[in-house]
């Protein structure tokens, strides 16, 4: 298989060689660059390991004219939102196209504009796309040839968050705290991500309904309250690879009136910006009722119950740590009772 890596210079991007250069079925690495085309990728990475080199055109950063006539079977595109698209439109027809942005994440028109500020850059290719939770979307993404890779704080979220809606168990407010390494806001020069800034500092930012990302979760919460029938396929007519960055999550969203949506109107969703490299820990609560054994979802295999004050609450916790938009470890508790068996989805 040949992959080309739009956005080859930057954290996402690299991250995705990483995991291609020891990929069994990934055979050539086309790194492709748009600010720096013909330059070698240790010019922007000194020290890379030999596995990743072994597998690109000798490691030198190519142009998209370059990557489109090399044909690539799959193209990854770690570039900002609302210009990925755009700069994907010559592989749509020819390769699977694997978005990092949130170009094709949100199919609802009008609450992509609430969060980003403009209408899906290729509002017409929606339908042919599917959202890379595989967890719940593995069929979809499977049959789509456009995959829009979930952001950052959305996976951390509504991976433990999505067993509960779908089973009913959710009965009131969601509140979702999240803390972010600094990766997470791309590589670039800011003052605000300089190091005498961030370190010992932990801040706060875009919270309650005002972060771009809570569209997004509140979205997909939507889809699975109770096994809804929404909850299945590619996105239909009406996803910068970090996604929810520190300097650019604040938007002018408002939250919607609680109705249709029920307990998913009700998400209060606060991100911090703490002083590591690079991962997401969430911390997800809610009101709950107790599960039912003979119910439970198969993504929640085992699950403990506890009461606080005559109610019964759940919390729910993810980490992510191989890169800022993969989730790799994941649990699921109940209050005032012994951790549960991990859930491994």
């Amino acid at each position: 298989m040949k992959a080309a890596i739009l956005g080859a210079t930057g954290y996402g991007g690299m991250g995705v060689m990483k995991l291609l250069a020891n990929h069994p079925s990934v055979e050539t690495i086309l790194p492709v660059s748009s600010s720096r085309p013909g330059e070698h990728l240790t010019a922007a990475y000194p020290g890379l390991a030999p596995a990743l080199l072994e597998k690109t055109h000798d490691g030198v950063l190519l142009g998209v004219e370059e990557a489109r006539a090399e044909d690539p079977d799959v193209v990854f595109a770690a570039l900002p939102h609302l210009k990925s698209a755009e700069v994907c439109a010559p592989f749509f027809d020819s390769s699977v196209v694997i978005d990092l942005s949130a170009d094709f994440r949100i199919p609802d028109v009008a609450l992509f504009e609430s969060a980003y500020g403009s209408k899906p850059p290729r509002e017409d290719l929606l339908s042919r796309s599917a959202y890379g939770l595989t967890e719940w979307f593995r069929d979809e993404v499977r049959r789509a040839d456009i995959i829009a890779n979930p952001g950052c704080y959305p996976t951390a979220a509504l991976l433990p968050l999505l067993p509960l809606l779908r089973d009913g168990l959710v009965t009131g407010p969601i509140s979702i705290t999240a803390m972010s390494g600094i990766s997470g806001a791309g590589r670039k020069a800011s003052v605000n991500l300089l190091f005498t800034e961030r370190s010992e500092n932990v801040n706060a930012y875009a919270p309650g309904t005002t972060h771009r990302h809570w569209a997004e979760i509140s979205h997909y919460a939507r889809r699975y309250l109770a096994g809804g029938s929404d909850a299945g396929g590619t996105h239909g007519a009406g996803a910068n690879a970090g996604g929810g960055s520190p300097t650019t999550g604040a938007t002018g969203l408002e939250a919607p009136t609680a109705g249709a949506g029920g307990v998913a109107d009700q998400i209060l969703f606060t991100p911090h910006l703490v002083p590591i490299k690079r991962g997401i820990a969430a911390t997800t609560s809610c009101e709950a009722t107790a599960p039912n054994p003979s119910s439970a979802s198969p993504h929640v295999p085992s699950l403990r119950h506890g009461t606080c004050a005559g109610r019964t609450v759940a919390t729910s916790a993810s980490t992510s740590r191989a890169a800022c938009f993969f989730c790799s470890a994941l649990s699921i508790t109940w209050r005032r009772a012994p951790p549960a068996r991990p859930c491994r989805t």
